[in-house]
This record gives structure tokens, C-alpha cells and sequence, in this order.
């Protein structure tokens, strides 16, 4: 051994037996290597699980987040389009919003979160950002019911917006659809022709959008034609609607002090 340390040779003899020897000492440490590859992927593929896991999780909490936004920015945008809406024709109004519609069978009528509390009154006139939607047939502390112009017993006054022609507008057989009575057949009526309130009632304000005609029958027997409108609200779709204080003669003309639009 001295004279291997000494001389160095015996390396050509260890390196044989070494090359000769690897293949059985591989496949002893065979067993331990592959256990800790597969220590190695099991490890792996818990962590990519978990990874994948939170991720699904947090991906379904951002698309919960993003369609609460999306709803707040549609909220958002009905509401300027009420204000906006409000704002350009002048009256008193409040917003205010659909928590039901009511019970009774075909009624066409609608509950809003609005009462005598917020000075609600009877016959009080409802549009939305469109046009207009109805108006108020009872009312309680904090809660209202609104009947919608598609209700058959529900009667506006209305004008051509491009004639003049006067009608009255009534709720049809269908709950998207205005009847005009009382036109005579000679009328300067067409489709297409945008129909406004006319304000003579005395309740309605003037100038308000009530829907479009699309059907006219002029029958030569008859003397008055068979007009058919849309109305131009969102009957079905508006969430919230504004209700209207119709605006009061000056004071000194009056000789009464105006009331307060209600807070």
C-alpha cells in the first residue's frame, strides 16, 4: 500500500475496477434516486395544484367584483340619465326606485320605495329617462303604487310632435302597446311620428316623450283611424324613475308661496 501511495501504480487498476463497478452502484442508489424524482413531483405537482386552486379562486373573485362594478356603472348611468332628463325640463322631481310589481292579475302597476313620507301624492306623474311611465294610483307612508300607461284603464293626452294632431293615449290588449283614440281618419298621422304629452290634463307636464307610431288604419267606413303606438319608457326595463312636482305659477302671480320640492 505504501509503495501504491508512493508510486501511483495501482490507478490504472482502481479506474478499471471503478468503470467495472459504476453500473452495480447505480443500480443500488437506483431505488433512492427515483424516490426523490417522485418526492420531487409529488411536491411539485401539490404546489402547481394549490397555485392552480388559488388562482380559480381568485379569478372567480375578481369576475364577482367586476359584474358588481358593471352593475354599479349601469346604476350609475340610469341615474344621470333620470337627472340629466329632470334637468332639462325643469320640474320638481325625486328618484325613485322599483322594489315590486304589484299582485293583483294584468294590473300593469308597479311599487315604488317612495310614500306620503317623501310627499308622494295621488296622481302624481312618473317618467323615466325615456319618457313617461305612468303615475301614482296609491300611495302609503314609504311605499307607492305607480299604474303604467299600458294598463287598459290608464288615459294621457298626447300630441303629434310633428302635426300638432291631439289624441288620447290608452293602454292596449298588449302590455307593450298604446292605443290613440279618437282620430279622425283625415289626420295628419303617420308612422314614425313621435307622440309627446300635451299637458292639458293638467297633470302630466308638456313636452314629455309617451312613444312612436307604428301602425295607422284608415278605414273608408269608419271616422276615426286605428292608430297603434310603443311607448317610449323602459315599461319593463327601468329600474328606477323619477316622480314630478308639475311646476307652480310665480308667487306674485299666485299670491301663494310656493311649496318646497321635497328633500
Amino acid at each position: 500500500m505504501v509503495i501504491d501511495c508512493q508510486s501511483r501504480y495501482g490507478e490504472p487498476i482502481r479506474s478499471a475496477l471503478s468503470v467495472a463497478v459504476y453500473p452495480v452502484q447505480y443500480i443500488v442508489n437506483l431505488p433512492l434516486i427515483a424516490g426523490r424524482y417522485a418526492l420531487e413531483a409529488v411536491v411539485s405537482r401539490r404546489n402547481l395544484s394549490g397555485e392552480n386552486e388559488r388562482l380559480r379562486t381568485q379569478n372567480l373573485i375578481l369576475k364577482t367584483r367586476l359584474q358588481k362594478f358593471a352593475a354599479l356603472e349601469s346604476e350609475n348611468m340610469r341615474l344621470r340619465e333620470l337627472l340629466h332628463s329632470s334637468m332639462e325640463v325643469g320640474e320638481k322631481a325625486i328618484v325613485a326606485d322599483l322594489i315590486g310589481i304589484a299582485t293583483e292579475p294584468d294590473s300593469r302597476k308597479v311599487v315604488l320605495n317612495r310614500g306620503t313620507h317623501h310627499g308622494v301624492f295621488l296622481g302624481q306623474p312618473v317618467v323615466d329617462s325615456d319618457g313617461v311611465t305612468g303615475q301614482i294610483t296609491h300611495v302609503g307612508p314609504f311605499t307607492s303604487t305607480a299604474m303604467l300607461i299600458t294598463n287598459p284603464s290608464h288615459a294621457l293626452p298626447v300630441q303629434v310632435n310633428r302635426s300638432g294632431v291631439r289624441a288620447i293615449a290608452v293602454g292596449g290588449n298588449q302590455d307593450d302597446a298604446l292605443r290613440l283614440n279618437f282620430v279622425p281618419n283625415n289626420a295628419d298621422i303617420r308612422v314614425g311620428d313621435l307622440l309627446i304629452s300635451s299637458g292639458l290634463d293638467g297633470r302630466f307636464p308638456a313636452g314629455y316623450p309617451v312613444g312612436e307610431i307604428i301602425d295607422v288604419r284608415r278605414s273608408p267606413d269608419g271616422a276615426f283611424a286605428e292608430v297603434t303606438a310603443v311607448p317610449s319608457a323602459r315599461l319593463a326595463r327601468s329600474r328606477q324613475v323619477l316622480l314630478l312636482w308639475p311646476q307652480e305659477e310665480p308667487a306674485s302671480v299666485a299670491g301663494l308661496a310656493l311649496p318646497e320640492a321635497p328633500q
